[in-house]
């Protein structure tokens, strides 16, 4: 295998496996407990738990599922960057590094696949 396909394998990697993970740990039970999230979630801007929680949704839900198909890529990680980046700098100043490291490996992942987009493992152009 040459080395642009193990480059394209690698980054297929990379983003659906961060995706599935952000879907799958966050997003999911954001969307499947909606009503139990409202009462739990953090609003440092006062927007209203209701908008807040769409917002997070948007990002881990929706993001990632783009993320996955190779559609829009980077512009689906801004909003994941946001949420994240808010998370640990604004809702969680507070955390040690080893209790925010999921928060910063997810960081890391998704900024790197903003730098390097999706690769050519994606969906067809006219689907993009």
């Amino acid at each position: 295998m040459n080395e642009s396909k193990c480059q394209d394998l690698g980054l297929l990697f990379l983003r659906v496996s961060g995706a599935l993970f952000l879907l799958w740990v966050h997003g999911l039970p954001k969307l499947l407990s909606y009503n139990e999230q409202l009462k739990l979630i953090e609003d440092p801007f006062h927007l209203g738990a209701s908008a807040t929680l769409m917002l997070a949704i948007f990002a881990e839900v929706l993001c990632p599922l783009l993320i996955i198909a190779g559609v829009l890529v980077r512009l689906a990680c801004l909003p994941i960057l946001c949420v994240l980046l808010i998370a640990l700098l604004v809702v969680h100043p507070e955390w040690t590094l080893f209790e925010a490291q999921f928060g910063w490996l997810l960081l890391i992942i998704f900024t790197t696949v903003l730098i390097s987009g999706p690769g050519r493992l994606v969906l067809p152009q006219r689907f993009s």
